[in-house]
C-alpha cells in the first residue's frame, strides 16, 4: 500500500527537479548562443578576407566555420543527452556528449592541417595585406562577441559539467586567441611591410588549437571509458558518509559520469542489529545527503551488516 513521502523528501525532489530544469535551459541556451555567434562571424570574416586577402583572417574564418559545425554537433548532442533513460538506454544518453566531442576533435584536426598548409604556402609566396582597417574592424567585432560567449559558456560548464559545451568553449577560446593574433599581425604586417607575419600568425593559431585537442580528447575518453570521478568529488562523497551517524564503515566506492549525470555505487556497513525497516530508512537518509551535494547523481547503495573487522 503506497504511503505519503516525508516533507523533506518532497522538498529534495522539488529541488532536484528545479536544478535539472535549470541545467537543461542553460545547455540549450548555450548551444543556441554559440551557433548564432558562429554564423555572424563567418559572414563578417568572409567579407574581410575577400577584401584584405589576409591568410591570418582566412585562418580565423576557417576557425569560425569549424565553430559553426562544432556548435551544430553540440546542439544535437546536448538535446540527445538530455533525453531521459528509456528501455534501450537504461543509463540515459549522456555519453552522446563525449561522442560529439570526439567528432569535434576530428574537425579541429582537419582544419589545423589545412591552415598549416595554407600558411606554409604564404610563407613561400608572401602577398601584401590590403585594406587592413576593414579587417581590424571585423576582428574587433569578433573579439567582443566571442569574449561574451566564452564567459557565458564558462558559467554553463561550471554549473552543468557539460562536455559538449566544454568542447564548444575550447573552440571559441581558440577563436578568441586567433582574433587577437589576427588583429596584431594585420597591423604589424602593414606597418613594417612584413607580409610573412600574416602567415606566422596563422601558424600560431594552428599550434594553439593542436594543444587544445589533448584536453578535449582526454575528457571524452574519461567518459567513454567510465573513468572515476575527480578525486575531490570522491573525497566529498566519503566525507558525507563519515558524517552520517548510522554508517559504521564503507568500501568499494565506484563512480563514473555520463553527460551531466554522475553514477555512484558503494557498499555501506550498518550496525548488525539494525532491522530491515530501519536499514531502509537509513539508506534513504544517506542517499538524500549525497543527492544534496550531487543533485544529478544516480546512486546505488548496498547495505551490509558491520562485523567489526
Amino acid at each position: 500500500m503506497p504511503t505519503d513521502r516525508p516533507a523533506t523528501d518532497l522538498s529534495l525532489a522539488d529541488r532536484q527537479a528545479t536544478a535539472s530544469a535549470s541545467r537543461s535551459r542553460l545547455l540549450r541556451l548555450a548551444t543556441w548562443a554559440s551557433t548564432g555567434v558562429a554564423a555572424i562571424l563567418i559572414i563578417a570574416k568572409l567579407m574581410a578576407w575577400l577584401t584584405t586577402g589576409s591568410v591570418a583572417i582566412l585562418s580565423s574564418l576557417v576557425d569560425s566555420a569549424l565553430d559553426l559545425v562544432a556548435s551544430g554537433i553540440a546542439w544535437i548532442a546536448v538535446r540527445y543527452a538530455l533525453e531521459p533513460a528509456d528501455r534501450e538506454h537504461r543509463f540515459g544518453h549522456g555519453k552522446a556528449e563525449a561522442i560529439a566531442a570526439f567528432a569535434q576533435a576530428g574537425f579541429i584536426l582537419a582544419s589545423v592541417i589545412g591552415l598549416l598548409l595554407a600558411s606554409g604556402d604564404r610563407l613561400l609566396n608572401p602577398q601584401p595585406v590590403q585594406h587592413e582597417e576593414i579587417g581590424v574592424a571585423v576582428i574587433g567585432l569578433a573579439i567582443a562577441l566571442t569574449t561574451a560567449l566564452v564567459l557565458f559558456q564558462h558559467q554553463v560548464v561550471r554549473r552543468t559539467g557539460s562536455l559538449a559545451v566544454g568542447a564548444d568553449r575550447l573552440h571559441y577560446l581558440g577563436d578568441l586567441l586567433s582574433n587577437l593574433v589576427v588583429a596584431a599581425t594585420l597591423v604589424l604586417a602593414v606597418r613594417f611591410d612584413a607580409a610573412w607575419l600574416d602567415a606566422a600568425g596563422a601558424i600560431l593559431i594552428s599550434l594553439y588549437l593542436l594543444l587544445g585537442l589533448r584536453r578535449l580528447l582526454r575528457g571524452s575518453l574519461d567518459v567513454l571509458m567510465d573513468h572515476e570521478l575527480p578525486e575531490g568529488e570522491r573525497e566529498r562523497i566519503k566525507e558525507i558518509l563519515r558524517a552520517h551517524p548510522a554508517v559504521r564503515g564503507f568500501h568499494d566506492l565506484r563512480t563514473r559520469s555520463s553527460g551531466t549525470t554522475r553514477f555512484i555505487q558503494i557498499r555501506i556497513e550498518l550496525d548488525a542489529a539494525t532491522s530491515l525497516m530501519e536499514a531502509h530508512s537509513q539508506g534513504d537518509q544517506i542517499e538524500a545527503a549525497i543527492l544534496a551535494e550531487f543533485p544529478e547523481a544516480e546512486i546505488i547503495l548496498h547495505l551490509d551488516p558491520h562485523t567489526g573487522s
